[in-house]
């Protein structure tokens, strides 16, 4: 018994392209009160509108601490590196990113990080130097050990890497735990009693 779809059945919804004014009557809305319940918020902002929509396009394009624009080297390292560790858990991976959505850092994997590991060799699912490179079909020994070389290199580079990353957020969370643990316990105030005679 879950919760009911709100946009099955439901007749006159638009789909497709978000128009300016519906950007803007959904910015509008949810900086004046906030968004709720994205399930009514549309009819509520005069929208017509799933509030599924209304809600992925305030989280993946309206929100103002939202980071846009071309991934620094350093993200793109830290992409590559969670992922190894983490597979495709994209929330889990924008939490090390801030600013930048789930959604983006997906997209911005599939469509130009897992191709640059691929021409390196590098498997993007395994992070492990493919079984055979590109290049080997060309005959070219030289090409062959070179990518293989450079591939066994960064894959160990990643795996290192990765490790680090896996320590460290351990070393943080024991810190975490043991400050939590050592803390010492607020001092009891106690009230003022009355004399009574």
């Amino acid at each position: 018994m879950g919760r009911s779809p709100c946009c099955i059945g439901a007749s006159g919804l638009k789909r497709g392209p978000w128009t300016p004014e519906e950007d803007q009557k959904l910015m509008a809305f949810v900086h004046k009160h906030g968004h709720g319940s994205w399930r009514f918020l549309p009819e509520k902002a005069g929208l017509r509108r799933c509030g599924k929509s209304c809600r992925l396009r305030w989280i993946n394009y309206l929100r103002p601490d939202i980071k846009r624009g071309k991934f620094s080297l350093q993200e793109q390292k830290t992409i590559i590196q969670l992922h190894a560790l983490l597979g495709n858990r994209w929330s889990a991976i924008a939490a090390y990113l801030p600013k930048r959505t789930d959604n983006e850092i997906k997209n911005y994997w599939n469509t130009h990080l897992k191709k640059r590991l691929a021409t390196m060799g590098i498997d993007p699912s395994t992070h492990r130097p493919m079984v055979a490179p590109i290049g080997s079909a060309s005959g070219d020994p030289k090409k062959v050990s070179n990518l293989t070389h450079m591939a066994q290199w960064e894959s160990a580079r990643l795996e290192a890497e990765a490790r680090l990353v896996k320590e460290s957020s351990k070393h943080h969370q024991n810190n975490r735990t043991s400050a939590l643990r050592w803390r010492r316990p607020a001092q009891r105030v106690d009230k003022p009693r009355f004399l009574t005679y």
